[in-house]
């Protein structure tokens, strides 16, 4: 049987354009990290121990995890603004509000503006 050319229909090209953003995203991505790493000042790898967070009720673990981290950064690099990457978020939340990590490995890096920007260790 001889097949016949179709014109693809409203669905079939929304989910090829659906699979083309990931791939912009992905290159904003890199992008944004040949940025950062020209203006890069200073970097640092912590191990920072998040086993306070345990002693606290488990309902408010993870959320206090997240100020230890914070406080931890305040106190070793001394910066005017504090970002932690979503990938840092995730990694301590990935396991819910009750059990946070009790210890996390972290990039710190300061810019020419003062700001650390926190994010995962690579290979963890």
């Amino acid at each position: 049987m001889e097949e016949e050319e179709r014109e693809p229909t409203e669905e079939e090209e929304s989910a090829t354009v659906e699979e083309e953003e990931p791939v912009e995203a992905e290159e904003a991505e890199e992008e944004e990290e040949r940025e950062l790493e020209e203006d890069i000042v200073e970097e640092r790898i912590y191990t920072v121990p998040l086993r306070g967070a345990w002693r606290s009720p488990r309902q408010r673990r993870t959320p206090r995890a997240i100020r230890i981290l914070r406080s931890f950064i305040e106190r070793h690099m001394k910066p005017e603004t504090i970002v932690i990457t979503n990938e840092v978020n995730e990694y301590i939340w990935r396991r819910g509000i009750q059990k946070p990590p009790r210890k996390v490995r972290i990039r710190a890096l300061r810019d020419g503006e003062g700001r650390v920007i926190v994010r995962l260790v690579k290979g963890d």
